[in-house]
């Protein structure tokens, strides 16, 4: 045939559809860069796409905070000397609701500070300026370690008397088994995992149902309503799951 081993073109008009495959199963994970310069984020931005990786910037610590939930990020690169919020209060903030890994990348090469930045929780420090190459593989160094499966079997938290069992699905609260079903089990786990920090819904939508439109959120609400009935048949006076108003939800493991 005169066409074979070749591929026609075919013109996309703007009423043309999207094949849906081919965008559910890319799964890019994504950067948020952290930088008040703005040719900064620009510089970056295209080094990360053109290594496979969405990105979204953000030019202070109150925007990253505020885009946070949406962008759901997979790691942030943070930058410390900046106006209003400078790089350590920010990671405070950003520590308290999301668990996505921290690089520090910034023209501070003190020693002293470097190592505050690492003891504040920071995934690794890089220093500008900086090699493309050595960037890339440093993030790409934290998101193996961050995404590498754990071999925890059980998830305890004794001020609370809650026991889950990952392997038996077994959900024991204040020595009484609760019985859950599959998705309200694996929500549950999943706030079990991150807690005592908020989970967004973002996150949990996608995790749970693979998307995050208006309908499967709102599954998501009444799913929580329906656990929180389960632990207040035990344990009517104690909340164990909060919503965190715009953000997301945490479990509650430690007794005030």
């Amino acid at each position: 045939m005169a066409n074979e081993g070749k591929t026609e073109k075919v013109q996309l008009t703007s009423g043309s559809g999207v094949d849906l495959d081919s965008l559910i199963h890319t799964q890019r994970r994504t950067v948020m860069v952290v930088d008040d310069e703005p040719d900064t984020i620009t510089l970056l931005k295209q080094i990360f796409i053109n290594n496979g990786f969405n990105v979204s910037g953000a030019a202070s610590g109150k925007e990253a905070l505020r885009k946070l939930a949406d962008v759901n990020p997979s790691i942030i690169i943070l930058d410390l000397l900046m106006p209003e919020m400078d790089g350590m209060q920010t990671l405070e903030e950003i520590h308290k609701i999301s668990n996505a890994p921290v690089i520090i990348l910034s023209a501070v090469d003190r020693k002293e500070d470097i190592v505050k930045a690492l003891r504040a929780g920071t995934d690794d420090f890089v220093t500008k300026p900086f090699n493309y190459d050595e960037l890339i593989a440093r993030v790409n160094t934290v998101l193996r370690r961050a995404e590498k499966a754990t071999s925890v079997t059980s998830l305890t938290f004794p001020e609370v008397n809650l026991s889950i069992d990952l392997k038996t699905y077994e959900v024991t609260y204040q020595g009484k088994k609760i019985q859950l079903t599959g998705k309200m089990f694996e929500v549950l786990t999943i706030l079990a995992k991150s807690a005592p920090k908020v989970v967004n819904y973002q996150e949990l939508t996608e995790t749970v149902w693979g998307e995050n439109s208006l309908s499967v959120r709102n599954r998501l609400k009444y799913l929580v309503y329906l656990l929180r009935k389960e632990f207040q048949q035990v344990d009517e006076s104690t909340e164990i799951i909060q919503n965190i108003d715009r953000l997301g939800y945490k479990l509650i493991v430690n007794q005030e």
